[in-house]
């Protein structure tokens, strides 16, 4: 079945306990209708809170050397960034922002944004009182969650933090605990805090397994393998990702070209090739995207079909894109040389021998850089083979399988 045929087959048990103010549903017919992919979207948790302030703020951050090498205006990314910012009336993030700006306060939009924030927050607190006067648990909770999110919003960590904490001590659902705990992680996603993630992912295990749905178990997987990508734990990943590539609804993460985007990083890396043609090169979810992919499919097939100078091209691509994403930029030279690694394996693997020159010649490079290179990644154990500097001959050392056992 594809990615819309498998979601469409679960839909109908997976809405239940959807809280209002978290979800937007899926509208289907009484007969099931496949739903779009613009449905799909509807399925996913507010963007709360807005990751894409997050990766303007790291675009921003990085040298104008880098910047322009990345093909990043700064300048556009700033007013964008600024814009965001004033049109939700952000005031704590525009004080931090303007402070890793070194850029100074305008007095009278700040005041603005507070008095905004004072408001609305004011407006809710007599909703959460009026709800607990005259309402049930349900109407108070939801006033409280509504709180959490506008708090979030406007870049208020900690008092998001202890609203949230608050919320979840009044929560007694499974389902509404884990959207909690989905929140606070994006939280964490948003400041890079390591700790709020891992903590809370670590207690969204612990519901899942008393009973959360087909479609909290598959949230909580993709915000897995999203935690794991970052910190550079590419196996994880990619097992996360490949679970959920065909019922997909995170968008509050991410765009499901970013997400499959992310798989296919993670999974050129980690996989074996039998489990790379299986679940990439002939997976039909991943193939419906990558013709809106060129570079992608252009990276998995010139490495698949040993098409090693074009790989090259393509992976200097993909480092372009590794280096753009704030997630990823920590990692792309550690990437980019396990890759590099991982094709000179692929390709002597299939020899006894092989002349330099004929590897140079292979992945469109010099003979010297090829020297250069193997020679690293032989000393360092990285690469089984040896080079015999006077014959200009590149011997593979194939492990014994049966030794290795023992």
């Amino acid at each position: 079945t594809t990615r819309l045929e498998h979601t469409a087959l679960q839909s109908s048990g997976i809405n239940a306990e959807y809280g209002q103010h978290y979800f937007k549903q899926i509208n289907l017919s009484k007969t099931h209708a496949m739903p779009t992919l613009e449905g799909l979207e509807e399925a996913s948790l507010e963007k709360i809170p807005d990751l894409s302030i997050a990766q303007m703020r790291f675009e921003i951050s990085l040298s104008s050397t880098e910047a322009k090498e990345l093909g990043i205006d700064q300048a556009e990314v700033k007013r964008t960034l600024m814009d965001k910012i004033k049109t939700g009336y952000m005031a704590k993030l525009y004080k931090e922002v303007s402070a890793e700006l070194k850029m100074p306060l305008n007095n009278s939009v700040l005041e603005e944004m507070e008095q905004k924030n004072k408001e609305q927050l004011d407006k809710i607190d007599e909703e959460i009182a009026n709800a607990e006067k005259n309402e049930g648990e349900s109407e108070v909770r939801d006033a409280m969650v509504r709180k959490c999110e506008y708090l979030t919003s406007i870049g208020d960590k900690e008092a998001a933090l202890k609203m949230l904490k608050d919320t979840l001590d009044k929560t007694t659902t499974t389902g509404h605990k884990l959207d909690l705990h989905f929140h606070m992680i994006r939280l964490g996603l948003f400041c890079c805090d390591n700790k709020l993630i891992t903590v809370n992912l670590d207690k969204a295990k612990e519901l899942i397994e008393l009973g959360g749905d087909w479609d909290r178990r598959n949230r909580l997987k993709v915000y897995t393998g999203f935690y794991a990508m970052s910190i550079r734990n590419f196996k994880d990943a990619a097992t996360n990702f490949l679970d959920t590539v065909s019922t997909f609804t995170s968008y509050e993460l991410m765009t499901y070209h970013t997400f499959i985007k992310y798989t296919i990083v993670s999974a050129m890396l980690t996989l074996d090739r039998q489990e790379l043609t299986k679940k990439v090169v002939n997976g039909s979810d991943i193939n419906e995207v990558l013709h809106d992919l060129p570079l992608f499919r252009k990276y998995i097939d010139s490495l698949y079909n040993a098409q090693y100078a074009e790989f090259f091209v393509a992976l200097a691509e993909i480092e372009l894109f590794l280096k753009k994403d704030r997630m990823l930029a920590k990692h792309a030279s550690y990437y980019v040389r396990e890759m590099r690694v991982r094709s000179y394996s692929q390709l002597l693997e299939s020899y006894s021998n092989l002349t330099v020159n004929y590897m140079a010649n292979s992945f469109g490079v010099s003979e010297k850089f090829i020297d250069k290179e193997l020679s690293r990644f032989i000393a360092t154990g990285a690469l089984n083979a040896k080079i015999d500097k006077v014959g200009g001959i590149v011997q593979a050392n194939k492990p014994d399988k049966k030794n290795a056992q023992y």
